[in-house]
């Protein structure tokens, strides 16, 4: 049984059309966090030029492979172990990091941790895009966005919204600079960062 997240489902296309122009020269991307996996087979499905290096905790590997085994991408690689917190980063040298809907459900420190490995495995020029829901100046943009932060904290108080100014902040302490800040449907945003 493969996972299902009808999340990944809704925003995949509008993702994808911001994807597109941004990794027009990219050849290798890794995805932190990859989920299902049902991203990284649809954009690498759509973006047949890169090569897609999906990661995640192990509990979710079986998951991921499931997705990639059905599309038999050829440019779409196995899981790599990563938990940003406890794992070495993968050895990779690569022109993007692509991450969706993870921010908000880690931890500060394992934030500064993510901001940290990326800083490492980004070539110069190679950008950070992070997809999902974000704050500015300590306030919500949407009433449905501060009960989501709610509903998270209830789960964990360790996790939450995170906000654009302290993200940008650990983005430039591993050598980035906010290069884009992109409005996306129900009430999420692409931030992008680009390695100095």
């Amino acid at each position: 049984m493969k996972p299902f997240s009808d999340a990944c489902e809704e925003n995949k296309a509008p993702i994808l059309s911001v994807l597109t122009p941004l990794l027009r020269e990219a050849r290798a991307v890794l995805e932190v966090g990859s989920g299902t996996g049902q991203h990284a087979v649809h954009f690498a499905a759509h973006l047949p030029h890169l090569m897609w290096h999906t990661s995640d905790r192990a509990m979710h590997h079986a998951g991921i492979q499931a997705w990639l085994d059905e599309a038999a991408l050829p440019n779409v690689q196995p899981p790599l172990r990563l938990d940003v917190l406890s794992d070495p980063w993968p050895e990779l040298l690569v022109d993007a990091v692509f991450s969706a809907n993870t921010l908000h459900i880690m931890s500060w420190v394992a934030v500064q941790a993510f901001f940290a490995g990326v800083g490492k495995c980004l070539a110069a020029g190679g950008l950070c895009v992070l997809y999902g829901p974000f704050n500015y100046d300590g306030a919500y943009t949407s009433a449905s966005n501060e009960r989501f932060d709610q509903w998270l904290k209830q789960r964990d108080p360790l996790s939450g919204i995170r906000d654009v100014a302290d993200l940008t902040q650990l983005a430039q302490q591993a050598g980035m600079v906010l290069l884009h800040d992109i409005e996306m449907p129900v009430n999420n945003r692409v931030l992008v960062w680009c390695k100095q």
